[in-house]
């Protein structure tokens, strides 16, 4: 599927290219029409660049609290859209967030429903303001002080500049886009070329569709389609066909976005095709009902009967309201095979992230959660490695048995090529949150964020460090932990047993309400950790003055007593950077682990 997607993208812009010359060359309003396009598309740009400099921030928090239920998660997705003016800007804020697994799907999609509705606010726009107002005596002002606040060092004043000069410039590509279509009037109309019947509808919606793919943007397809309709250059019906088409071509660059996201970003996009197509469909099928309809509440509205523009907008209102009534209900159901279509990363290659993708790096507000979760990640996969290199099962650590019975009855020696685990489970995946956490540091983000990156990197670096120590003293704990000799024997099962400890309480934070409770108990085993090591107790002494074990069994036991010390250290760590991080925590408003 990427293959063809690179291949479209790489062929269409030549052909895009070659359709513009020959135009360029034979028609002189072409080329005011097309600058118009240009102008309002940079000035698109711009906006998103614009509220791109405010993320990071409320929006992304608010959306967080938004999805916990589909009431709340469409009123985020309409009004949000609204203010912003940018269903693609709500689309990759969605897709980063469920990308790093910070919102569920349903709520994905809530916010994706709602977005829809919201992006019919810029037809109203356009048709009230765009058409029916001199906007250019406005416009220029507006570029004009927009782009002396983009000259500015504050990275708020140039989001606020880039806001205005998008809004200026958006205005002033209507504006040119509209003498162009008047021009035409003269010399060609447009409206010869109408086709009426089904075949038109098909003909003018496939139109859209194509012409919202090449701009990716629907906003800017239905600007031209206002603006011809207000000088009279494409029929009323035709228009209708034309809006339903941008409709479903605006799904292509959430799909095409998706596409270096990970399964839940995939779901989403395709959840969002399919809202599109569907509510397409819906329009296309009741074409003569919407337009009675629309009739109907424009002459209760004080909407003129030959004002076509603003029935446009209510129209393009009216089948979006209708498909997110049909649609809605069907979210659960949407959710589940989209679940069974797109299985969770994890099910497919352990050596891979599963949090980090292109799409949840794209916010800092997601970018660093996506990290913390998947420096958890590379801690579950760690897990199995120092569980089997002690010789004791995983299941075991995370039951409820008591550790002494567990260690004593663990004694066949569980053989294990830890390099091998290490360079499928460990390797890849640090490796790409070492290289995502430096990039996302390098970016302008909070000084509270950069903190919690370099803690996310301390935390992955001690979880290298740990299967490494692993490695040293799995070779002894096989060898001692079912020994002969009682004393040495006795001695490596109560550093399986100590590792084992720390571990089971580690499992226990992850999922705890009382994590000051789990702190402290970590802290405790740090210190019984101090007193554990056989030099410092005293220990390898005695067992040395009483015979019971040899001086090879004695250097053994010292080295490895001064290794699960570290070891428990940097666990105790890890717990603290990734599970039991306070700022983290507060910053949450909760003490569940993310």
């Amino acid at each position: 599927m990427k293959v063809i997607v690179k291949i479209l993208r790489r062929s269409l812009l030549p052909l895009v290219l070659i359709v513009l010359l020959i135009a360029f060359l034979y028609s002189e309003n072409f080329k005011e029409i097309a600058a118009g396009v240009a102008i309002l598309l940079f000035g698109m740009i711009f906006l998103e660049d614009g509220f791109k400099s405010f993320s990071g921030g409320p929006l992304e928090k608010i959306l967080r609290a938004a999805t916990k239920s589909t009431p709340r998660s469409l009123s985020f997705g309409v009004i949000s859209t609204s203010l912003l003016q940018s269903s693609s800007l709500i689309s990759v804020i969605t897709i980063s967030f469920l990308s790093a697994g910070l919102i569920e799907l349903a709520g994905g999609i809530g916010v994706i429903f709602g977005a829809n509705i919201g992006t019919t606010t810029g037809a109203w726009l356009i048709s009230i303001f765009g058409l029916k107002v001199k906007i250019s005596s406005f416009a220029l002002p507006l570029v004009v002080f927009g782009i002396v606040l983009v000259t500015q060092k504050s990275r708020k004043m140039k989001g606020f500049g880039y806001v205005l000069a998008g809004i200026g410039f958006l205005f002033l590509g209507i504006h040119f886009m509209k003498e162009g279509f008047q021009d035409y009037q003269g010399s060609i109309d447009l409206k010869e070329y109408s086709v009426e019947g089904f075949w038109g509808l098909i003909l003018f919606t496939f139109v859209g569709i194509v012409a919202t793919v090449i701009m990716q943007s629907s906003h800017a397809t239905l600007a031209i389609i206002l603006t011809a309709l207000s000088t009279s250059q494409i029929n009323y019906v035709d228009a209708l066909s034309l809006a339903i088409g941008a409709n479903i071509g605006t799904t292509i660059t959430a799909i095409i976005g998706a596409m270096s996201s990970n399964s839940a970003g995939k779901r989403l996009a395709v959840a969002h095709l399919i809202f599109n197509l569907s509510t397409g469909a819906i329009a296309l099928i009741f074409i003569g009902y919407l337009r009675d309809a629309v009739n109907f509440l424009s002459g209760h509205m004080g909407i003129a009967t030959d004002d076509y523009t603003l029935k446009l907008s209510l129209f393009h209102t009216l089948f979006n309201l209708i498909g997110v009534i049909v649609m809605v209900p069907a979210i659960p159901f949407m959710v589940r095979k989209l679940s069974n279509l797109y299985k969770e990363d994890d099910e497919k290659d352990i050596s891979q992230p599963k949090f980090l993708s292109p799409a949840s790096l794209e916010h800092s507000t997601s970018a660093v959660p996506a990290l913390i979760k998947e420096s958890k990640h590379l801690f579950d996969n760690a897990f199995e490695i120092i569980a089997h290199g002690i010789n004791v099962h995983r299941h075991d650590i995370l039951s409820e048995k008591p550790l002494s019975d567990i260690v004593q009855t663990s004694i066949k020696n569980m053989e294990i090529d830890i390099d091998r685990l290490y360079s499928q489970k460990i390797k890849i995946i640090y490796s790409k949150i070492i290289e995502a956490a430096t990039i996302t540091q390098s970016k302008n983000i909070a000084e509270a964020d950069i903190g919690l990156i370099y803690k996310v990197k301390m935390a992955t670096r001690n979880i290298v460090e740990i299967v490494k120590y692993i490695k040293m003293i799995q070779p002894n704990m096989a060898k001692f932990g079912n020994h002969q000799n009682d004393s040495i024997r006795a001695e490596y099962n109560s550093l399986r047993k100590l590792i084992a400890r720390v571990m089971r309480e580690i499992y226990h934070t992850q999922n705890a309400e009382d994590l000051i409770q789990h702190h402290r108990l970590l802290n405790q085993l740090r210190e019984k950790a101090k007193l554990h090591d056989v030099v410092i107790n005293g220990t390898i002494d005695r067992l040395i003055r009483e015979e019971k074990i040899t001086r090879e069994m004695a250097t053994s036991l010292m080295n490895d007593s001064a290794i699960v010390g570290d070891i428990v250290e940097r666990l105790i760590s890890v717990s603290e950077l990734i599970y039991l991080d306070s700022d983290w925590v507060e910053s949450n408003g909760n003490g569940n682990s993310i």
